[in-house]
């Protein structure tokens, strides 16, 4: 076991390593303005999605067992649980609204992070009856120990000190922008080598570092996915063994920690921006699908055909789907795009409007979109899907 103390410092890699050209690519990537022919409406839908997996991928590195498939059918069922499993991860995804939401306005701080640890352990039983804390919000008063780990976190009196230096570390300005995401990665770390808190670290260091990239400037308001528990989830003796590495203080090992992480980002971020390509979508996303909501009796054939339109045009109107109901007079297509709504299939464009969208977050459609990205390699490699 090992409780080695070591400096809290930006460790800058030489000019012509693999690290810079990752930070460079990041760098570029941040600013890249994200002009996607998917329409708004759809894409805000795919992002909910991740939202979810971002959340079962981080409790299933704490060990949590429930797998996407299993959760999502809860959230169809669109009922309360008290299953704390579940709970875990509506946490999450609570929490990682709650930081879309306020994150640009407000510094990183201990108030920041405390509101971020408060809501992922809220409502759950405390160890070892499950994955709450006794003191939720407020630094340990004990020392700790991490499963599976050597390094022992610094004692409890130590806390306050190292997160303020983690804080001031952040937020120092002196630093060049380019160190950004070289900062981010490696405040990961420190926060997991302190532990601050009595239970719910891993959780809260994720949210911790999704908050700091949006930050930073990955907008995910304007229409980028950012799902960065994907790089940590897919291997988890991956993510912990860097994190072991970097432990020891080596400067080394703490370049490798970053470049593992920032080229998990990239790669991540790379592969969901393919969805903001609609013709991408809609060949291998939505049209396969709605074939399989079809073919496992979901949806009709009907809405099916009527559905695949909406997906060729993305916005239709009811004139737009006259071709299927020939003869048939303007009531009938009425009645046929009402009932599309009420089964919560289509969407209007807004408030008023008689045009429409699809809609996927139901209990026709939502399973095939699930099973259609993970076909398409956009889950983790080890997650289940329908």
């Amino acid at each position: 076991m090992s409780n080695k103390e070591f400096p809290l410092k930006l460790v800058e890699p030489s000019f012509n390593s693999s690290l810079t050209d990752l930070i460079m690519d990041l760098d570029y990537l941040r600013k890249k303005r994200l002009v996607g022919s998917t329409n708004p409406l759809v894409f805000f839908q795919l992002k909910n999605i991740f939202h979810t997996l971002e959340s079962v991928g981080s409790a299933r590195i704490e060990g949590n067992n429930t797998t996407l498939a299993e959760y999502i059918e809860v959230k169809l069922e669109n009922e309360i649980s008290h299953d704390p499993s579940i709970m875990e991860i509506q946490n999450i995804e609570n929490t990682m609204s709650f930081i879309e939401d306020h994150v640009k306005d407000a510094p990183i701080d201990r108030a920041f992070v405390s509101e971020i640890h408060k809501m992922v352990v809220e409502g759950l039983p405390p160890p070892p009856a499950g994955e709450g804390d006794r003191t939720p919000g407020l630094y340990r008063k004990l020392n700790v120990k991490i499963a599976q780990a050597n390094h022992v976190p610094p004692d409890y009196t130590r806390v306050d000190d190292y997160m303020a230096e983690l804080f001031a570390f952040i937020k120092n300005e002196g630093d060049f922008p380019k160190y950004s995401l070289l900062k981010a990665a490696i405040a990961h770390h420190r926060f997991v080598w302190i532990h601050p808190f009595a239970n719910g670290n891993g959780r809260t260091v994720r949210l911790f570092t999704y908050a700091m990239l949006v930050k930073l400037g990955f907008n995910v308001e304007v229409g980028r996915i950012l799902n960065p528990t994907a790089i940590f989830c897919n291997n988890r003796n991956n993510y912990y063994q860097y994190l072991s590495g970097a432990d020891s203080g080596n400067d080394n090992e703490i370049l490798n920690w970053c470049e593992y992480m920032l080229k998990g980002l990239k790669d991540e971020i790379e592969k969901i921006d393919k969805l903001l390509d609609y013709a991408f979508l809609q060949k291998r996303i939505l049209i396969p699908a709605i074939d399989l909501s079809l073919e496992r009796q979901y949806i009709t054939e009907t809405e099916s055909r009527i559905l695949k339109i909406v997906v060729a045009k993305q916005v239709i109107q009811a004139r737009d789907l006259k071709s299927i109901f020939p003869g048939k007079l303007g009531a009938e297509v009425s009645r046929q795009i009402k009932r599309l709504l009420d089964k919560k299939m289509l969407q209007s464009e807004s408030e008023g409007s008689r045009k429409y969208v699809i809609r996927f977050d139901n209990n026709y459609l939502l399973r095939g979109v699930i099973r259609m990205l993970g076909e398409n390699k956009f889950l983790p490699e080890n997650e289940k899907t329908y």
